[in-house]
């Protein structure tokens, strides 16, 4: 009877803890389900908004583009073109002169000594003249009537003569004087740069003897480079068409500063190089460029038309090449593999990849990838 009862009594208290049990696991369900019904749902996935541009056509001017360096027209070694000591330095060193002036004076007393003296003689001889054209005069008269023989005749007509090669040498001695005098002073025979002054003051030059100084002409200057000979087909097709023009680019620039046009190109090829000389004069006002300076030139050499152009800063690199990201179908990105052409300021061709009216995506492209949905923004309309 016993056993019995504690049979039953275990039996009664593992019902309650039974039903406890599925009481609890209702209520955690009917929580559970409680929580799910009041919660927000899930947000939607991030679409990155991108910068587009649509792909255009456009005619480009074709350059071809060259290291150059820069050439004085005319350089000059300044020396004396008579003896004597130097007397004054007109132009500092480096100065920009203009033609005709002074730059360097010889001590000019003997030259005006000698110019003194044939002024002088030419005076003396000028008299001696007159006196025997008078002289002849009369005897002319003479001889007519008899009374002047014919000897003494020609003896008045040879003095004349001696009178008036002597007056020929004086004007020819003046002349001289006076240029040696001229030369005592060095002027600048055309426009452009002095450098620096390798006489001093009270030198004693000789003539084509002492160095001076060097003047240089810096406008307009030549630019020289070497195209290839493949180029120089195109260069003189281009030529063939009319006045090639060429652009000049400073070390570091991306525009020119300065533009001319091509004067010259050789008659031979360099056979060790496959290369030519070429040469383009410059207008250089400012004097920013000088002789030995090394530069670049751009050669205009033809238009090319209906040219698809992309900005730079769209282009991406991989290891297949230059790609582009253009919006594809339901606004997700198409990675386009191109191929580049010439380029023009900040754009460049495009030969193949894209077409035009593409849009191509030009910002946030480290945040971007092939197939990943986009919202392109509105393009904006270049200021008027």
């Amino acid at each position: 009877m016993r056993k019995w009862k504690i049979a039953l009594g275990t039996a009664v208290a593992l019902g309650a803890i039974s039903m406890a049990s599925v009481h609890l696991l209702d209520m955690g369900s009917l929580s559970l389900n409680a929580g799910t019904a009041g919660a927000a749902p899930a947000p939607a996935a991030f679409v990155m908004p991108v910068p587009v541009v649509n792909v255009v056509k456009k005619t480009i001017p074709i350059y071809l583009d060259y290291a150059a360096r820069v050439e004085s027209i005319r350089s000059i070694t300044l020396q004396a073109r008579v003896p004597g000591y130097l007397q004054e330095q007109a132009a500092a060193d480096g100065s920009d002169v203009k033609q005709g002036d002074l730059l360097y004076r010889i001590a000019p007393q003997d030259y005006q000594a000698a110019l003194d003296q044939a002024q002088a003689e030419i005076e003396r001889d000028t008299a001696t003249l007159d006196y025997a054209r008078s002289n002849l005069g009369r005897g002319t008269e003479l001889a007519k009537s008899g009374y002047l023989a014919k000897d003494s005749f020609d003896q008045r007509t040879s003095t004349l003569r001696a009178a008036e090669a002597a007056l020929a040498v004086d004007r020819a001695a003046l002349r001289t004087a006076e240029l040696n005098l001229g030369y005592a002073e060095i002027k600048a025979p055309f426009p452009g740069r002095i450098g620096r002054n390798q006489a001093s003051v009270g030198t004693l030059v000789s003539v084509a003897g002492t160095v001076l100084n060097t003047l240089v002409q810096l406008d307009p200057i030549y630019v020289t480079f070497n195209p290839s000979e493949t180029d120089l087909v195109e260069i003189e097709a281009a030529k063939a068409a009319g006045p090639i023009a060429v652009d000049v680019l400073l070390p570091g620039q991306t525009e020119p500063s300065q533009k001319g046009e091509l004067t010259f190109i050789d008659n031979t090829i360099d056979h060790s190089t496959g290369t030519i000389t070429a040469r383009a004069t410059i207008g250089n006002a400012k004097f920013s460029l000088l002789p030995g300076q090394y530069v670049r030139v751009r050669l205009h050499v033809k238009e090319q038309p209906d040219t698809l152009m992309v900005p730079q800063v769209a282009l991406g690199s991989s290891q297949l090449g230059k790609y582009l990201y253009v919006v594809g179908k339901g606004n997700t990105v198409d990675q386009r593999m191109v191929s580049l052409g010439p380029v023009n300021g900040d754009q460049v061709a495009i030969l193949s990849g894209v077409a035009e009216g593409d849009q191509v995506i030009t910002g946030n492209l480290q945040k971007i990838g092939p197939g990943m949905p986009v919202s392109p923004l509105p393009q904006q309309k270049p200021a008027s």
